[in-house]
């Protein structure tokens, strides 16, 4: 069934400006024309879009990784994930990322979905894919890249999740995407 008709309500960008520009996002300030004709400013951050794995050693086993993250100064649970660089495919990132962090490839590769997890102030979006048929070659971390290699029973990261020890939304999200989509 097709959406109803809805009214336009598309910002039209006026100006924009770069007022930082990092190694990983950008922030931009943009002037934009509101559907009744005022204008407004829009701050907001580029960002070169991302991957997440979803890497099943057998159907009950997930690798997992536990780093710390600045931002938050703590350790987390996660999945492997990573930026897609400039002209990379999201898969060839999700394969590289898989061999860099934790060590392994993957025969079998499904695209679950494409998720955008910061709409009001970022472009920002990634892709998950779970990885299936996985063998060790040996993980090349990148420089000043620290983080264990944990395997987990599919259970107990869903008891980390409830229990509070797992907050990471790419964890959370990807596995109900797995649950949901039966991936």
């Amino acid at each position: 069934m097709a959406d109803p008709p809805h009214p336009d309500y598309t910002e039209h960008r006026l100006t924009s400006e770069l007022v930082y520009d990092g190694k990983l996002l950008k922030v931009r300030e943009d002037s934009v024309r509101l559907p009744d004709g005022k204008t407004a400013r829009r701050e907001w951050i580029q960002h070169p879009g991302a991957v997440f794995i979803i890497p099943l050693l057998d159907a009950n086993t997930v690798i997992m990784e536990r780093q710390f993250r600045y931002p938050v100064g703590r350790h987390f649970y996660e999945l492997p994930a990573g930026k897609v660089e400039p002209g990379e495919d999201p898969l060839a990132t999700a394969q590289r990322e898989l061999i860099e962090e934790c060590g392994y490839s993957a025969k079998s590769w499904q695209h679950l979905a494409t998720l955008h997890p910061c709409i009001g102030y970022s472009d920002e979006k990634f892709d998950l894919y779970v990885a299936r048929e996985l063998t060790h070659v040996g993980r090349q971390l990148d420089e000043g890249e620290f983080l264990d290699v944990v395997p987990m029973a599919l259970a107990e990261v869903r008891n980390y999740i409830r229990d509070g020890r797992i907050t990471d939304v790419k964890v959370i999200t990807g596995l109900a995407m797995l649950d949901y989509l039966g991936g």
